[in-house]
């Protein structure tokens, strides 16, 4: 069963295909079609979308599963302590999953946080 996608997804999704050139003005068109489909059991808070295709186009030139958004996330000293990716399946918004580069764990909440500061 899917559920309405959170509003902290959507920001931080909205946030991470800002950066994109080439199709991120037709992902970010998507974003409210999506559905929460499930998210990672280990609290990280990578989240997997479900898409009523029928409702949205694809983003042109996006065959197969691709990375469309990579961001890199830093911390006080400069050091990277996690990353945003965001992936596509054929043109269609798949997947965030949030990353973390340290022993410490960075969550959806961390890449909230630093990505969209003014919804805080």
């Amino acid at each position: 069963m899917t559920k309405a996608l959170p509003t902290d997804v959507a920001h931080v999704l909205n946030a991470a295909l800002s950066m994109v050139v080439d199709s991120g003005l037709a992902l970010c068109l998507q974003i409210r079609h999506l559905r929460l489909l499930k998210r990672c059991a280990c609290g990280c808070g990578s989240t997997y979308f479900s898409l009523d295709a029928d409702s949205v186009s694809p983003a042109p030139a996006l065959a197969g599963t691709r990375v469309v958004a990579d961001v890199e996330l830093f911390g006080a000293d400069g050091e990277t302590i996690g990353e945003v990716l965001v992936f596509a399946e054929d043109g269609y918004l798949a997947w965030l999953e949030v990353c973390s580069w340290s022993e410490d764990t960075f969550t959806l909440n961390d890449a909230h946080r630093m990505l969209c500061p003014c919804d805080r």
